[in-house]
């Protein structure tokens, strides 16, 4: 069952000692949920990732953490709704586990990966785009094949 985005939100800068900016927090969040879907073929946030200029992007986590701008985002996310399913916590923490080492350029390139969802669906100064299910899944297989 998908979890709120600020939920997955809050797990991942937990995880990452309150030390996490909004571009690692939306890169994390991707990867996750990406890698997630990949392997269950079930979401793991209830939003959706957009294509923006920096990669994915899901749109509230952006709006509820952006006023701190690239410093580490601190808790806010007092009335996110409690995680019930220990399967997308262990995806969450999983994807911290191997991510939240790498700096922010590593986590854009891996975002930006040419045959990514991401790459399929940017278009320069358009705002919106709603990157596919489909497109993600895609881009898991791509991955792992």
């Amino acid at each position: 069952m998908a979890i709120h985005p600020l939920t997955a939100a809050r797990r991942v800068c937990e995880r990452g000692n309150w030390q996490v900016s909004n571009l690692a927090l939306q890169k994390l969040l991707y990867l996750a949920h990406m890698v997630h879907m990949g392997r269950t073929g079930e979401r793991l946030i209830n939003g959706s990732f957009e294509a923006w200029d920096y990669g994915p992007v899901e749109p509230s986590v952006y709006h509820k953490v952006k006023v701190f701008g690239d410093r580490p985002i601190q808790n806010i996310f007092y009335s996110a709704p409690a995680v019930v399913s220990s399967n997308e916590i262990g995806t969450i923490d999983e994807a911290c586990s191997h991510l939240l080492s790498k700096s922010p350029g590593e986590l854009v390139a891996m975002t930006h990966w040419d045959r990514g969802a991401w790459a399929k669906n940017y278009r320069p100064g358009v705002l919106g785009i709603v990157i596919p299910d489909k497109d993600i899944i895609d881009e898991y297989a791509a991955r792992t094949a």
